[in-house]
């Protein structure tokens, strides 16, 4: 199988003394439109899993 992993985007954002998150989705334009909407404090993470080879 050539099947490639899907890529998640998580938008999350700082609320002393932990980071929220706001939003998971697999459409990065969403998720860096949703970052720029909240402003100062926000992060998008890129999490794409592993192949797992035989």
């Amino acid at each position: 199988m050539t099947n490639k992993p899907a890529t998640t985007y998580v938008v999350s954002i700082f609320e002393k003394p932990h980071w929220r998150t706001v939003l998971t989705t697999k459409d990065k334009e969403k998720a860096l439109a949703t970052a720029n909407e909240i402003g100062d404090k926000v992060r998008v993470e890129e999490i794409t899993p592993k192949v797992k080879k035989r």
